[in-house]
């Protein structure tokens, strides 16, 4: 009997591992340990580092920083977590990334805006129009460096949703707005950020 439940239960982490998306109508996917952060995140080790529970990117204006998820987003998800962006201007959510086309979710200091875009990323070129890509949709924020910023994305029916701290908030279909509808999870930085709280949970 024992060994049957062993068996079992080897089975079930065996299927866990191999899901092929990045958290489970069940479970919330959190960065806990850095071997299991190694082992969720295709990165450079010089652009995105994990210390302790805050996850830090260190990017330039001319070579952006970028981490990106090895396994898929759900169909419908919500991701919770707060930023900080110590130097520098940009910080970006890359949303169901898929070959080299994206949704960018960002907060822009320069423009002082929240924006939603489509988005492109090529990981072999810095070369403009190979990287970022136009705004659709933006609204105004008062964005500062060294202070934290909570952010909340729902991904629910072909329907997007994304707000910084409960008050700025844009809506969109990703359908009608011809936007990327599948993919993985990416992060983006043209200078440093700090994100600490990253919970990934799939919407049934």
């Amino acid at each position: 009997m024992r060994i049957k439940s062993i068996a079992v239960l080897a089975v079930a982490l065996l299927a866990l591992s191999c899901a092929t998306t990045i958290s489970t109508a069940n479970k919330e996917y959190k960065i806990t340990k850095v071997s299991k952060f190694k082992s969720d995140w295709d990165f450079n080790s010089k652009e995105w580092l994990l210390q302790k529970d805050t996850l830090i990117g260190i990017g330039g204006p001319m070579h952006w920083g970028v981490i990106e998820s090895k396994k898929q987003l759900p169909k419908n998800y919500e991701i919770d977590f707060k930023v900080n962006i110590t130097k520098e201007s940009l910080f970006e959510v890359m949303l169901n990334i898929d070959k080299e086309k994206y949704i960018r979710t960002y907060l822009y200091q320069i423009d002082q805006n929240i924006v939603i875009g489509q988005g492109v990323y090529s990981k072999n070129s810095d070369e403009y129009g190979k990287r970022g890509g136009p705004t659709l949709f933006k609204k105004p924020l008062k964005l500062e460096n060294n202070k934290w910023y909570s952010v909340k994305i729902r991904v629910a029916n072909n329907q997007l949703y994304f707000s910084v701290n409960n008050e700025t908030f844009l809506e969109c279909s990703i359908e009608k707005s011809k936007l990327s509808q599948q993919g993985k999870l990416g992060f983006l930085t043209n200078g440093e950020a700090k994100i600490i709280d990253l919970k990934i949970k799939s919407l049934k």
